[in-house]
């Protein structure tokens, strides 16, 4: 029914926007379980990753129908600065959740020099996307959230609630006044 028993797709997500809900639905249409990575779990916000885990778990889910959500499982990554030691992390945490004869993926696309880590699993055949044309990078998106705009037209509805509700915490308020000391 599936080509993939389980597909992994591994991103920071800061925000989740339409490109990365394109893909989730890629790839729910060829595996019978999505496995998502997210990446930089760390204890404290940044500019770069303003949201944390279990914020950007709820903007992806709240972005999908009940049934997409029962097919998708979490994980999360710590940065670890050694291309050996990161891809043995994402092997350990995505073993959790699978069995060894599966036939595991993992899917994505080679947008600039930052995706060289898709050709690091190469056990795990590549489910390769073209590039979504059209789309608004997640950098752009949050630069423009800082300048106190929420780019409804490239967010899925679960994260646009999600931004909507954000704006108005003093966490938002620290994250723009930082951004707004470096763009000076």
């Amino acid at each position: 029914m599936y080509d993939f028993d389980a597909l992994v797709f591994i991103g920071r997500f800061q925000p989740f926007h339409n490109a990365h809900l394109k893909t989730v639905e890629i790839a729910l249409q060829h595996s019978a379980k999505l496995i998502i990575a997210l990446g930089s779990v760390q204890a404290e916000r940044s500019l770069k990753n303003p949201f944390f885990s279990d914020e950007r778990e709820q903007m992806i889910l709240n972005s999908l129908s009940l049934e997409q959500q029962k097919r998708i499982t979490f994980v999360h990554l710590v940065d670890v600065y050694n291309d050996k030691k990161w891809v043995q992390q994402v092997k350990d945490k995505v073993s959790q959740h699978t069995q060894s004869a599966q036939h595991i993926g993992l899917i994505g696309h080679f947008k600039d020099d930052s995706s060289y880590y898709l050709g690091l699993f190469s056990e795990w055949e590549l489910l390769r996307l073209d590039n979504l044309e059209d789309f608004l990078s997640a950098t752009d998106i949050r630069n423009l959230y800082y300048a106190g705009e929420i780019q409804q037209d490239s967010l899925p509805s679960g994260t646009t609630h999600f931004l909507s509700h954000f704006i108005t915490t003093a966490d938002y308020q620290y994250l723009k006044q930082a951004w707004s000391m470096l763009d000076k």
